[in-house]
């Protein structure tokens, strides 16, 4: 049996400004449903990605820009974050962590610049949406064994 992760959903407090913030990255939008009694949900893919993100009104109780952690994997830290920032995106500086595997929470571990050698799975950078739901790039280059 085949588990395929393929929606996050996230909570944001204005529906349009997240609309408009997400288009400008460029994200396919896949689709949007409204009724009379106030229920939206809009839905749009990162370029590349198999798995989208909804957000919306009546889709989800948790406070706006409550999700963390959310990885867009690209083969080009540097790249990435050029392209995010010529689209008008704050990014982090990019940084690996001090442990040289997965980086901590919020900034803690943080040492500047990329990891030691470009290993795969150990560069990042981060932005956030409107809302502050929070985004991490991490740099794959060679995939670990058994991964697509």
């Amino acid at each position: 049996m085949d588990y395929r992760f393929e929606v996050a959903v996230i909570p944001v407090s204005d529906i349009d400004r997240a609309v408009h913030f997400y288009k400008a990255l460029g994200w396919r939008f896949d689709a949007e449903f409204a009724d009379d009694e106030g229920y939206r949900l809009v839905q749009f893919t990162p370029t590349g990605s198999p798995a989208s993100i909804i957000f919306g009104s009546g889709v989800t109780n948790a406070a706006p820009g409550s999700t963390e952690g959310l990885h867009l994997i690209v083969d080009d830290v540097v790249a990435a974050r050029e392209d995010l920032i010529g689209k008008g995106v704050k990014v982090s500086e990019i940084f690996h962590d001090k442990t040289g595997v997965f980086h901590h929470a919020g900034t803690e571990g943080r040492v500047d610049g990329p990891a030691p050698g470009r290993t795969s799975y150990g560069s990042f950078a981060s932005f956030s949406d409107p809302d502050g739901n929070g985004w991490v790039l991490q740099e794959v280059t060679t995939r670990l064994p058994g991964r697509d």
